[in-house]
């Protein structure tokens, strides 16, 4: 585990905190120095944070209360961080971010294939912890550009799905079909454009709002989940289809997909 002082340097950050309107951070991290100075952190810009130990400890919290969003140490006493992704995943849709030690990058897209929205290596900048954890929640909770119209306009159609963007869900034959918060948005992005081919770099922009990183595979990762949702042969995509050397294309027409 690596140590606090290494993890985090924190320095001051304006205070917003409305009780009204805070968001609930669930920040489970085995390494009680460096969470306690993550936890003040977080509470200076105006979030609410409950720390918890362990996955055990995570687990029933979660059970206990709502939260905004899950901050998820990969390396726990009790538990596998992997494995406990995975039952957070089964019984919430909560949004969650990874924050681990291991240098490995099959760790991080494992995580991300098992249902985590971010995630964000140590030693990290806190700065960068908070705006990682503002985005997803944003993403979470913004409305789409077409709210104002209406809850009609709120819904794509393409053929048997629907992207419901008013309430944040996608259907195939009427059927809910379960995506995190970030593959919804990927999957908005991509149906906005349909017919158009947009890179993995215009997909970040779009979404995360930042450039991809140059070896940063995560796009693919979050798009092979979103075809195992929404496909009816994932080995065979007929909605996303990859155009090789370019980026992906939502297919504009449907018609019996």
């Amino acid at each position: 585990m690596t140590r606090a002082r290494d993890a985090v340097v924190t320095r001051p950050v304006a205070a917003r905190h409305n009780p009204a309107m805070a968001h609930r951070v669930l920040m489970i991290e085995d390494d009680l120095r460096l969470g306690a100075m993550v936890a003040t952190y977080l509470k200076g810009a105006g979030l609410e944070v409950e720390q918890a130990a362990d996955g055990t400890t995570g687990l029933a919290a979660l059970g206990a209360g709502r939260f905004d969003l899950v901050l998820l140490d990969l390396m726990l006493p009790d538990a596998d961080g992997l494995e406990l992704c995975r039952r957070i995943r089964m019984r919430s849709d909560v949004p969650i971010v990874m924050v681990t030690a291991r240098g490995d990058i099959a760790d991080r897209i494992v995580g991300l294939e098992l249902g985590a929205d971010d995630y964000l290596p140590k030693p990290f900048e806190p700065r960068e912890l908070l705006a990682r954890v503002r985005a997803v929640m944003r993403r979470r909770v913004a409305p789409g550009p077409a709210d104002a119209a209406g809850p009609a306009a709120d819904t794509m159609r393409f053929g048997r799905l629907e992207i419901d963007r008013g309430a944040r869900e996608v259907r195939v034959d009427g059927a809910p079909r379960p995506l995190t918060s970030h593959q919804f948005e990927l999957l908005v992005a991509l149906a906005e454009s349909a017919g158009r081919v947009l890179t993995r770099e215009q997909l970040m922009e779009r979404v995360r709002g930042e450039p991809l990183d140059a070896f940063d595979r995560s796009i693919d990762v979050h798009v092979g989940r979103i075809r195992a949702a929404i496909e009816d042969d994932p080995r065979h995509p007929r909605r996303i289809v990859t155009v090789r050397g370019a980026g992906y294309v939502f297919a504009k027409s449907q018609d019996g997909a």
